[in-house]
């Protein structure tokens, strides 16, 4: 079924974590205090966050800051690869490096990450049902943030690769019934300072 309302998709990274990545650190903590207080006035219905211990821990931190909606823990949340590209579908100069990229990771992550993918496009994605217009976030990891703005954009499927996100960075989409996704912002900062802004990107990307 179609559905009949606007869909706001608030999609942000957890915040900045520790080198074994189970715990925030005390400035990744910082990072989700300020996200949920950025949020407050977004009129949220709902929460969605990867079973993973730094995006649980970051959407309880945002979480407090919303009163009291609903927080739900999604696999589809979580952190995986999204896509398997294939070298004819990628540009031949970086098909070497983004294959290489992919390959690294173990064959558990690969083989299971496409069928989460399609979940949270069902999930997350598209107008939502009912009168009203949906606002819902979801506090993820960077390679889904990259698969659902890739989407939102009509890019080509292997194209999440080289989208990368901050820690708490906000990306917020835009689904209208009868409409082409809109992309609101993306990886936005606005609400951390300096200090807190950039981590989770490479240094040489750092604006």
């Amino acid at each position: 079924m179609t559905g009949t309302a606007t869909r706001y998709l608030y999609v942000a990274r957890h915040g900045h974590a520790s080198p074994d990545e189970t715990a925030l650190t005390e400035g990744g903590r910082r990072q989700a205090t300020l996200l949920g207080e950025r949020l407050r006035s977004s009129n949220l219905s709902a929460v969605h966050h990867g079973p993973l211990p730094r995006a649980t821990q970051t959407a309880q931190l945002v979480h407090r800051q919303l009163g009291d909606i609903p927080l739900h823990a999604s696999d589809a949340a979580g952190d995986y690869l999204p896509y398997l590209p294939q070298r004819d579908e990628l540009p031949p100069d970086s098909a070497d490096r983004l294959l290489a990229f992919v390959e690294q990771f173990p064959p558990e992550e690969r083989e299971g990450g496409p069928a989460l993918a399609r979940a949270a496009l069902a999930r997350f994605t598209g107008p939502a049902e009912g009168d009203e217009p949906r606002h819902e976030l979801v506090i993820t990891h960077a390679f889904l943030a990259a698969w659902l703005v890739r989407d939102a954009l009509d890019a080509p499927a292997w194209r999440w690769m080289g989208l990368n996100h901050a820690n708490a960075a906000l990306t917020v989409i835009r689904y209208v019934p009868g409409r082409p996704a809109a992309v609101v912002m993306v990886n936005d900062m606005g609400h951390l300072p300096a200090e807190l802004r950039w981590t989770g990107f490479p240094p040489e990307l750092h604006a």
